[in-house]
């Protein structure tokens, strides 16, 4: 008898709110966007979001009757005649869970559930440019290029080159640099800069060509992976 008094009460429940998001994935930094349609006859009461695995505990997090003092500003809910509008703004990894739409009631409030994922924004290609004057090179001076990504969340960068057995990481926030000069470029070759955090990884490359091999005044040509060839001397 319990357990269909509990299926009546959840069948009417979905009847009363109908959400058109029930599962949201987004990556960081954007935001989310919830329409749901209620029965009428709770045009007059409040209605809110909150944060719980459990419908019993959930923390309310924005509500509809004061819309202006909401606490958070990342978090809106608006009812207006048979909807109910719910933004959430900013999304990071900590807003991953359970959340749910819900409609005060007296002794059983209308609760829906939504499901809330947030990913990394993944990387794009990595642009390499060059900090000084590709022209130093012409008389051995070193030149640091810098390695940068226009999208994507917590980065990481790593300079290497095929030959080595290991590659020495470089840790940026927004970019990474390569000092190169006569003391590291003896065999020319490649460098690879590899862009990369938990859901993607992209790589851009540069080559040098030595002209005069020498420890302190050499001569070389860097190319640039997607620049025109850079050659001086």
């Amino acid at each position: 008898m319990k357990i269909l008094s509990l299926m009546m009460f959840l069948i009417s429940a979905s009847v009363q709110l109908q959400c058109d998001k029930r599962h949201i994935k987004a990556t960081i930094g954007e935001e989310l966007n919830i329409a749901c349609s209620f029965d009428p006859v709770h045009r007059f009461n409040k209605k809110y979001w909150c944060r719980g695995s459990s419908r019993n505990t959930c923390e309310e997090l924005a509500h509809s009757e004061n819309v202006a003092h909401t606490e958070s500003k990342r978090f809106r809910v608006l009812s207006y005649k048979r909807k109910i509008y719910v933004k959430m703004t900013a999304l990071g990894l900590g807003d991953v869970g359970v959340y749910w739409v819900g409609i005060d009631r007296p002794f059983a409030d209308i609760m829906v559930s939504v499901t809330v994922e947030v990913t990394e924004v993944p990387v794009s290609k990595p642009v390499i440019w060059p900090l000084v004057p590709l022209a130093r090179t012409c008389w051995g001076h070193p030149v640091t290029v810098r390695c940068g990504c226009t999208q994507g969340s917590s980065v990481g960068f790593t300079w290497y080159q095929p030959t080595q057995r290991q590659k020495a990481s470089l840790h940026s926030p927004s970019a990474s640099d390569l000092r190169l000069d006569c003391g590291n470029v003896e065999g020319g070759g490649h460098f690879y800069c590899n862009a990369s955090n938990t859901i993607s990884s992209q790589t851009s490359s540069l080559s040098v060509e030595v002209l005069v091999l020498a420890a302190v005044n050499c001569s070389y040509v860097i190319h640039i992976q997607g620049r025109d060839r850079h050659h001086f001397g």
